[in-house]
């Protein structure tokens, strides 16, 4: 089971997260919005600003983050060969300096990409399954 800390607020992730959702039909990932009110309450030591930093996930138990997550995800839903090479290592750290670029960016870059603006209050719905996000 792998347990996913995402933005909600961010257009490009979201869509990222709603995909992983129609592919995920042995239901083995868990979905999480980081902008949810209760975040830190429920999921204490993980801070918001932490999540909002760089994306989060607990891996049976033990927290991921960045790319590891995203391989992790795709791999769970069958599709780890699309990003199995950003985890080669000679790719590896080039991959992770480049999410990191993402991350910090990541609003403006999903503008760039969907011309979405960040949601307005915050926080976007994932709009299906969301007894997932729980």
């Amino acid at each position: 089971m792998l347990t996913i800390f995402y933005d909600s607020a961010c257009p490009l992730c979201l869509a990222e997260m709603r995909h992983l959702q129609r592919l995920d039909v042995k239901s083995a990932i868990r979905l999480q919005d980081i902008q949810h009110p209760q975040f830190e309450q429920r999921f204490a030591p993980l801070t918001k600003a932490q999540a909002m930093g760089r994306l989060h996930g607990l891996l049976d138990g033990k927290l991921i983050t960045g790319l590891d997550v995203t391989y992790h995800a795709w791999r769970l839903v069958g599709r780890q060969h699309w990003v199995a090479p950003l985890r080669w290592p000679i790719i590896k750290p080039l991959a992770n300096w480049g999410y990191n670029i993402f991350a910090k960016h990541r609003y403006r870059i999903s503008y760039w990409l969907t011309r979405k603006q960040p949601c307005p209050d915050g926080r976007c719905s994932l709009g299906f399954k969301s007894h997932k996000e729980g």
